[in-house]
């Protein structure tokens, strides 16, 4: 069985993301570390909390992390997700967070399940980042490090370069790309992770659970996209799950600084060039596997 380790921002993405992991039978997810982003840590570990009591799942231990990103102030994504960061019919949490900072919760359980562990990242990378200046052999003793961030020939979805995971901790993301040889999950490929209305129509009919995640999977209707929107997170699950992504290795860079480029991410693909690769960059997704891989798991809860 697969052991795996979320670390997030919940976020409706990534509690899409999260349900689906949970409601697989090949996976053991072994602990959620949370971290600021798409609102604050303490809402971020709230929301974990309530995620896993909606799926009877508070067996699951959750560290609460990094409450801002290491050089910068804290932009949240609550407009998108709404307040709190995570619309929808929620418990309140009645459970407790671990002893231990997310970050000492990462270097346990790396050194719990070794190469058996893949570190699933759906927010900032501000606490992979930091368990990494503790302990820089991590990515030599872990399975696979996916982190859903970036964008490369795609548009960005905070500026015209930066993704929001990216943009909130770009020293992050630079430390992880140039140190871990992380997969990256960009733009690119996420755009298309979209669910069918009638997919969502359907969690929706379900009532109970069904209706939450529905309303994860719609995005307000000032922001709403043609086709369904983009469940950017879902696309690590479902490549955890079934493999609908494909890889290349890329010698990738984070420009760390302030100014219209901040957070963007570029790949040296010049024919010839002997830069070295940091990254396994998702080029391509399979839609219909996407879909079929996130909707069997999120339809099996209900």
């Amino acid at each position: 069985m697969s052991k795996v380790l979320i670390d997030a921002d919940p976020g409706t993405d990534d509690a899409v993301a999260l349900a689906a992991l949970l409601a697989a039978e090949a996976v053991d997810v072994v602990g959620v570390t949370t971290v600021a982003g798409n609102s604050t840590v303490e809402n971020t570990t709230a929301n974990a909390r309530s995620i896993l009591e909606l799926f009877g799942r508070e067996d699951v231990p959750v560290a609460r992390g990094c409450e801002r990103p290491l050089v910068r102030s804290l932009s949240t994504g609550e407009s998108i997700h709404g307040p709190g960061g995570l619309r929808g019919d929620l418990p309140a949490p009645t459970g407790t967070t671990t002893d231990a900072h997310a970050v000492e919760f990462i270097r346990e359980q790396v050194d719990a399940h070794g190469t058996d562990l893949t570190i699933a990242c759906m927010g900032p990378l501000t606490n992979l980042a930091v368990a990494l200046a503790l302990d820089p052999s991590l990515p030599d003793r872990i399975g696979r490090m996916v982190a859903m961030g970036g964008a490369f020939e795609a548009a960005g979805n905070v500026t015209p370069v930066a993704e929001y995971n990216v943009y909130v901790d770009p020293a992050a993301a630079s430390r992880v790309v140039q140190t871990a040889a992380p997969t990256l999950v960009p733009l690119d490929v996420t755009d298309q992770a979209r669910l069918p209305a009638s997919m969502t129509d359907e969690f929706r009919s379900a009532g109970g659970a069904g209706s939450t995640i529905a309303e994860w999977c719609s995005y307000p209707a000032e922001v709403r996209e043609a086709g369904g929107d983009a469940i950017h997170d879902a696309a690590v699950a479902a490549h955890l799950l079934g493999d609908v992504l494909t890889l290349d290795a890329q010698p990738v860079s984070v420009v760390d600084g302030d100014g219209p480029c901040r957070g963007a991410t570029i790949a040296d693909t010049r024919r010839g060039t002997d830069a070295p690769t940091t990254a396994s960059v998702a080029t391509e997704i399979d839609v219909n596997a996407f879909r079929r891989t996130i909707g069997d798991a999120l339809l099996s809860l209900l």
